[in-house]
């Protein structure tokens, strides 16, 4: 992540809020690699005026309980000798650390029976390794700020990104500035993004027994972003004697870092929803293009893959979301007719269809699941509806609030 990014992202006022209450909570930072989180966090403790300790805990190997420990005891001695109240404790990538869950809880208790006035922020890569420690150990001493992948808009107000740019190269920040060299670009996305993902916040934290297979089901998802695949196919593509359980479960770990879902069908019955065929999806159009060797013009000049990063850069707007909780985000297709993607907020249900050119009326598909479902809203996305730029520049929450 870039140290010198100006660019403050909103979730920054949030969590200087929640340091300057009286009341305290463990703030935890969760989200994807590249993200943002650690050049956030660097800002709101500058902007918080408190003296603070900043450790990171990713390392190749995983640090112990006893090194949070040592962490905590240099906050504590700075808290000692500070004047001004209180002071700030930030631990990166906490994740790492073994048993790093059980070391906050004892910690964070002895100061609070000490009325030691020490606020602490402890972000991590891959939200579902925290939440385990989270629930296990830390119940009510917490509270949790989530960061999506960066959106259009942000790119656009950082980096002065185009549309066009936006969709061929995503919205890591830290890769901006190498996009006027396509190779080192690729590069970089793959090696310090995708490898560092998976090696480090799965392979290493996860059990895996087949990490050839991850890796593979991990660019088969890239290739087929937008497209419905069953597992049983994926496993055909992939030619591997495994079984279905183990790729659903490879998909769940994937999901939890940041980088690739898999979308299951709409319908009103919870148990045939999760037997469906996932449709795949990635959380960062780049993931899609670092591989393909191909350029920005190039890409334009396909309409078939242009299509397909379109209705991705739309997927992972809306995965985003859910992934902040905004809402459900599913697909529907039945005899040939399909919706892109179904969104589902409370009892407000929108159909969301994606057309990169014109489409001369409206879409079979979003007909036929009107029939069946009578959703709150539908919408055109693209070609003769709602402009994509329009769409991408706007909250998902805009879009399914009654």
């Amino acid at each position: 992540m870039l140290s010198n990014l100006s660019y403050t992202r909103p979730y920054a006022g949030e969590l200087l809020g929640r340091l300057q209450e009286p009341r305290r909570f463990i703030q935890i930072i969760s989200g994807a690699r590249q993200v943002g989180k650690t050049t956030l966090i660097a800002q709101v403790a500058e902007r918080s005026s408190m003296p603070h300790r900043f450790a990171t805990a990713d390392e190749p190997t995983l640090r112990g309980p006893g090194w949070i420990a040592q962490q905590w005891e240099a906050a504590r001695i700075l808290a000692d000798a500070s004047d001004s109240g209180a002071v700030l404790l930030i631990i990166d990538e906490v994740q790492k650390a073994a048993r790093w869950a059980e070391a906050v809880k004892r910690l964070w208790d002895e100061d609070t029976r000490a009325g030691r006035d020490l606020r602490v922020v402890l972000s991590g890569s891959a939200p579902l390794l925290i939440e385990r420690g989270l629930t296990e150990s830390l119940a009510g001493r917490f509270e949790r700020l989530h960061l999506p992948h960066w959106s259009f808009r942000e790119m656009q107000a950082a980096f002065g990104w185009t549309l066009e740019e936006f969709i061929f190269y995503g919205a890591y920040p830290g890769a901006a500035p190498l996009t006027r060299k396509p190779d080192r670009w690729s590069r970089y996305i793959r090696d310090s993004l995708i490898e560092t993902t998976i090696a480090r916040d799965v392979l290493l934290l996860s059990r895996v027994d087949k990490p050839a297979l991850l890796r593979r089901l991990f660019a088969l998802g890239c290739s087929y972003s937008g497209q419905i695949l069953s597992y049983t196919k994926m496993l055909g593509q992939l030619q591997d004697a495994g079984n279905t359980t183990t790729l659903a479960h490879y998909l769940d770990l994937l999901t939890g870092v940041g980088m690739l879902t898999g979308l299951q069908k709409y319908s009103g019955a919870e148990v045939r929803r999760r037997g469906s065929s996932p449709k795949l999806q990635v959380f960062n159009t780049a993931l899609m293009t670092a591989g393909s060797r191909l350029t920005l013009q190039q890409a334009l000049a396909d309409r078939e893959l242009w299509g397909r990063l379109v209705e991705s850069a739309v997927g992972a707007h809306l995965v985003n979301a859910a992934d902040m909780d905004v809402c459900e985000v599913f697909y529907w297709r039945d005899r040939g007719r399909e919706v892109d993607f179904v969104l589902r907020a409370g009892p407000v249900v929108t159909a969301v269809e994606v057309k990169s050119g014109r489409s001369g009326g409206t879409p079979p598909g979003i007909a036929a699941f009107t029939d069946v479902f009578r959703p709150t809203r539908s919408l055109l996305v693209g070609g003769d509806g709602i402009p994509l730029q329009d769409f991408l520049s706007s909250s998902v929450e805009s879009w399914v609030l009654p």
